[in-house]
Parts: structure tokens; C-alpha cells; sequence
């Protein structure tokens, strides 16, 4: 098998442990002055993708990607300090705001064939928008087979093998290269980028390009009318006994 040549697309969000706020004009969540960070499904990409290398895989190179602010530049020295070779990031300009799922997806297609990868590894979803589409998007557009929220990820010769998790169980897919893989939590557990690797990071190579650079239509094709906080938890009722909670449920017109 010729060496495997991996893209993992990254991206920056607000960081996980911070507790999202609703603008002004409750038309997005508020990213001024929020800490941000790598996407964790991400974090699991990279890992992924690094110990494919370290598990004797023939990895030829891992190649990071993020479409982002210039800050994005961030998650890319992380990725690299992690353990990819090196990263390319597409300026968006924030005041254009967000590239929607299938916008990345067109961005990502066009990577793949430049760079010539033949395995895409990347997080089922972002912790933002939650939209878990751009991996299978980009498996329609490059007509590569896919496997989803892997739990587990093997590879021999041309052949990948991957676990996932489904209601009641376990699914094993078993797929030929080139192959698009989404990567759930269960998959691994990122490492901490060491001092000494991300003083190697800042000298391995990022490219920097422009959406200019790829011939694709970008034109967003959805809108966001309104974001607003759920309604706050109404108290609970405690009941002395059966009689007094089915009582309850009526009263509720649940049952």
C-alpha cells in the first residue's frame, strides 16, 4: 500500500467549558472576548490520525485544514504540535461570518484533490452549530464511502475497518480507500501538546490562502431568523405515593 495521506479539517470554536451567550439582537451567540479553542471531535481527529502513524501505519503525512478569522491559526499550531506535519488555513474574513456545512465541503474536495489525500479524517460535528453534515457531504461530492461516529478505526493495506456505535450496539463497516471517517468521543483520548512540540510547531510550514484561491459557490444558503436561550426548568413536585403520580400525570394531561 502506498503511504496513506490524511487531511483532518479543524476548527476554532468557543471552548467547550464556557457557557455560550446569546447576542443583543438574538440573532447568534456572543464570540466577542469568549475563550475559543479546538473542536474536541477534532481533537479526536488529530489523535486519530497520529496514532495511525504510530501504530506502524504507512502514514505519509497528516495535513491540517481550517476555514476561519485569522485566529483560526491557533487550532493549526495546536494540531501540529499534536503531531500533523503541517496545515493550510483559508482566511474568512469573521464580518462574511460562518461557512455553512456544505460550503466546507466544496472547500474540502478541492484540498483533497490538490494535496491528493486518500483518507479524510474529521469530527462528526462541531460543538456550534451541531449541524454533523460537511463529513457526509464530502463523501457525496468525492463519491468516497464513509463511516460515521467511529469508536474504533483499523487499517490494513487498502483496507479500513471501522467500529461505531448505534442504538443497542455495535456496527462494523469495512471499506476500501479513499475513505471519508467522522470520529466520535469514544474514539480516543487526545493528548496534551508538550512544550517542546509546540516549539516545533511554530516552525513547521501553514500555508495561507484566501477563499479567492478555490473555485466554488459559496453563496450562504440558509438563514438564522432567531437564537434564544430554552425556557427555564419549572420546579419539580414531589408525590407521596403511585396514586398521587399517576394523579399528577393526569392533572398534566400526560397520559
Amino acid at each position: 500500500m502506498s503511504g496513506l495521506r490524511i487531511l483532518v479539517p479543524v476548527k476554532r470554536v468557543i471552548d467547550y467549558a464556557v457557557k455560550p451567550r446569546i447576542n443583543r439582537t438574538n440573532t447568534a451567540v456572543e464570540t466577542a472576548g469568549v475563550k475559543h479553542s479546538m473542536n474536541p471531535f477534532d481533537e479526536l481527529s488529530i489523535e486519530e490520525a497520529v496514532r495511525l502513524r504510530e501504530r506502524k501505519v504507512p502514514v505519509e503525512e497528516i495535513v491540517a485544514f481550517s476555514a476561519g478569522p485569522p485566529k483560526a491559526q491557533d487550532v493549526l499550531r495546536t494540531a501540529m504540535a499534536m503531531g500533523a506535519d503541517r496545515a493550510i488555513h483559508v482566511t474568512v474574513e469573521e464580518s462574511r461570518g460562518d461557512l455553512e456545512p456544505l460550503g466546507v465541503a466544496k472547500l474540502l474536495k478541492q484540498v483533497v484533490q490538490q494535496e491528493k489525500c486518500n483518507l479524510v479524517i474529521l469530527g462528526k460535528q462541531s460543538i456550534d452549530d451541531d449541524a454533523n453534515q460537511t463529513g457526509q457531504m464530502l463523501a457525496g461530492l468525492l463519491n468516497w464511502p464513509q463511516a460515521t461516529q467511529a469508536s474504533k478505526v483499523t487499517v490494513e493495506n487498502e483496507d479500513v475497518t471501522v467500529i461505531r456505535e448505534v442504538d443497542g450496539g455495535v456496527e462494523t463497516l469495512k471499506a476500501k480507500l479513499p475513505m471519508i471517517i467522522t470520529t466520535d468521543l469514544r474514539l480516543n483520548e487526545p493528548r496534551y501538546a508538550s512544550l517542546p512540540n509546540i516549539m516545533k510547531a511554530k516552525k513547521k510550514p501553514l500555508v495561507k490562502k484566501t477563499l479567492a484561491d478555490f473555485e466554488a459557490d459559496l453563496t450562504p444558503r440558509l438563514k438564522t431568523v432567531k437564537v434564544q436561550e430554552p425556557p427555564p426548568r419549572k420546579g419539580g413536585v414531589i408525590v407521596e405515593d403511585v396514586d398521587g403520580m399517576i394523579g399528577k400525570l393526569k392533572e398534566l394531561g400526560a397520559l
